[in-house]
């Protein structure tokens, strides 16, 4: 069961990743990627805590990715926002790169998202992704 501070920072996390899109569609708007970039941290901090947040980013092997993250987070910040949101994607990926593949098996087992995801076309990428090697 999630607590209320849970269930805000869910709000919060997929708000920011709303904004975030639609920063990106709007051509890279600054305001619209602050906005998300912002609700995104502070969504993440409630759904795991402030004390676990910083033992994930803090860990040695995933600093790479945690500066390039916040440097991205910055660049959009102070308005160089292509550069910004390249840097924070590659921070990102460098972070959570690991849950893709735990992602994607969730993903597979949903109605719609899974029929897609068995296509023809798009499963051998996804059965490369995922692999063998899951931790369920």
């Amino acid at each position: 069961m999630l607590s209320d501070n849970q269930k805000i920072g869910a709000f919060l996390t997929a708000f920011g990743a709303l904004f975030t899109i639609l920063g990106v569609m709007m051509f890279f708007d600054r305001g619209l990627l602050a906005i998300g970039n912002l609700s995104f941290l502070v969504g993440v901090n409630l759904v795991i805590g402030i004390r676990k947040t910083q033992r994930f980013v803090i860990q040695r092997h995933k600093l790479k990715g945690t500066i390039c993250f916040f440097g991205g987070i910055l660049l959009v910040l102070f308005g160089y926002t292509i550069v910004g949101l390249a840097v924070e994607v590659f921070g990102f990926v460098n972070l959570f790169g690991n849950f893709f593949p735990l992602a994607l098996a969730f993903m597979r087992r949903m109605p719609v998202v899974g029929t897609v995801l068995s296509w023809p076309y798009i499963s051998p990428l996804v059965d490369r992704i995922v692999g063998n090697d899951l931790p369920v």
